[in-house]
């Protein structure tokens, strides 16, 4: 994966203009390229899809259209785009459904300004990010949808033609899984933040899984966050 070139592309999606025009303003001032706002869900579909941004701040509570769909819609149409959640909600339903439709990361509205960049900083680079004692709930939810056999699964006769991974490989995914960022992980295992992207590029690549979410998923299925 090719490191990111040039400032990051972040786009804001709120419903109230104020909110709005203060997190674009000090994404800009902080050195992120805003390349679009929008007002409402529909509104925010199209100038997605023409802006390409790399990380979309999102509102779930829009009129015209609801930001689980918008979220939905732009991670089905471009895979690589990141989603933050920033809403006002901290009800675990809204959380589950942000993150089943897409989203990367969810973040309270009364988070600090050096949360809020952080937290899009972070999202850029492929790291979940949740306000402290959600991360736990989401977790708990890919447990939960682990325990779920898939349609058609086989049955676990010693999971046949399993890709063989290194013992660092296996090592961040166990971490990966526990919810740790990948800066925790760099200091946990003494190496750098690129090495730790690399060797999960790495292990999505042997697995044949597309993103942090469904890595977590299968180290979860196979009880690596509980050694």
């Amino acid at each position: 994966m090719s490191e990111q070139q040039g400032p990051i592309k972040v786009m804001v999606v709120d419903d109230h203009p104020m909110w709005r025009d203060a997190v674009a303003r000090d994404l800009a001032e902080s050195g992120f390229e805003v390349v679009a706002t929008a007002g409402d869900g529909d509104q925010a579909v199209r100038r997605a899809k023409a802006a390409a941004p790399d990380v979309l701040v999102l509102d779930l509570n829009l009129p015209a259209k609801p930001g689980v769909q918008v979220c939905k819609e732009l991670v089905a149409h471009n895979p690589a785009l990141r989603v933050l959640v920033l809403s006002a909600s901290g009800e675990h339903a809204d959380v589950l459904e942000a993150v089943k439709s897409g989203a990367t990361g969810y973040l309270l509205k009364s988070a600090s300004t050096e949360e809020l960049l952080d937290a899009v900083r972070r999202t850029a680079v492929g790291d979940p990010v949740f306000t402290p004692g959600l991360a736990g709930l989401v977790l708990g939810e890919y447990r939960r949808l682990a325990s779920d056999p898939a349609p058609g699964a086989a049955t676990d006769s010693d999971e046949p033609r399993a890709p063989r991974l290194t013992d660092r490989e296996t090592e961040v995914l166990r971490l990966v899984a526990k919810g740790l960022s990948y800066k925790q992980i760099a200091e946990r295992l003494v190496i750098s933040h690129r090495t730790v992207q690399n060797h999960v590029q790495n292990t999505l690549g042997k697995l044949q899984l597309h993103n942090r979410v469904e890595l977590v998923r299968y180290a979860i299925e196979r009880g690596l966050d509980e050694e």
